[in-house]
């Protein structure tokens, strides 16, 4: 089941990075690779033309391992994951939408993605 597309803040902890996002909610993810598992994120994943950072470039840091390619974002202030732009479709990011704002699950399958695996 869809949801109809929708604007949806988001935040870090300490709300030092905030950002905007339009998605429908088209599924959920769940990745094993070590990176998210040991983070145990759900995400969503949306193009980077329906991602807006409002604030906190300046608090973000940047983690990457393996091949480099995957973008994990951090706040240096609270350490929370608001995002990372993955590494299969760099143009994408992925959201984590327990950083979203008055977001309803319910209804929004997810989907094992087999991070782990790839090589």
């Amino acid at each position: 089941m869809t949801h109809p597309l929708r604007t949806y803040r988001g935040s870090c902890h300490c709300g030092a990075v905030r950002f905007e996002v339009d998605t429908d909610l088209p599924e959920l993810t769940m990745c094993d690779c070590s990176m998210c598992k040991r983070r145990n994120a759900l995400m969503v994943k949306v193009h980077e033309s329906q991602w807006r950072l409002l604030a906190g470039a300046q608090a973000l840091t940047e983690y990457q391992f393996h091949t480099h390619t995957a973008r994990h974002f951090f706040c240096r202030v609270c350490g929370i994951y608001p995002f990372h732009r993955k590494r299969v479709t760099p143009d994408f990011l992925g959201i984590n939408v327990h950083c979203l704002e008055d977001i309803d699950l319910s209804g929004v399958p997810v989907r094992q993605a087999v991070g782990a695996a790839m090589p």
